[in-house]
């Protein structure tokens, strides 16, 4: 099991069962909402998470897209795609022990920053793992 929540405490879940593709986003997305470089996810499927205290605001980041924040601090929590409706992404860095669900690939590399240099060996995407082109380290 895995426990986190926003800056502020507002929200708190916890996630059972095995996280899988976990990645660090570098998607215009994912920067713009974050205002950060990259963002670092993880999936569950959808039943694998519960609010244990409070919930998180929606908005729609796009069409089909819809991402989940604390309305107090504005933390970012989750992010759902329409087309994979049995899974949602969790924001990695709002785990209370985040160490325990590394990236283990780096997606939309196409649109990282060319300021940010990546010092892994990881691999790397494109765009998403399911289409497959990768990037060389």
């Amino acid at each position: 099991m895995h426990q986190g929540g926003c800056f502020c405490g507002a929200v708190r879940y916890t996630v059972t069962g095995a996280p899988f593709n976990s990645t660090l986003c570098h998607c215009t997305m994912c920067r713009r909402a974050s205002g950060a470089p990259a963002v670092a996810w993880f999936s569950v499927p959808r039943e694998a998470l519960q609010f244990v205290a409070g919930g998180p605001a929606y908005y729609a980041s796009s069409p089909g897209h819809r991402r989940g924040f604390c309305a107090s601090c504005g933390t970012q929590l989750t992010f759902e795609d329409a087309q994979f409706a049995g899974e949602l992404d969790i924001t990695t860095a709002s785990l209370d022990d985040p160490e325990r669900i590394p990236p283990h690939d780096h997606t939309y590399t196409h649109s990282r920053l060319a300021w940010l240099q990546l010092a892994d060996s990881l691999p790397r995407y494109l765009r998403t793992r399911r289409e497959g082109a990768r990037e060389l380290p």
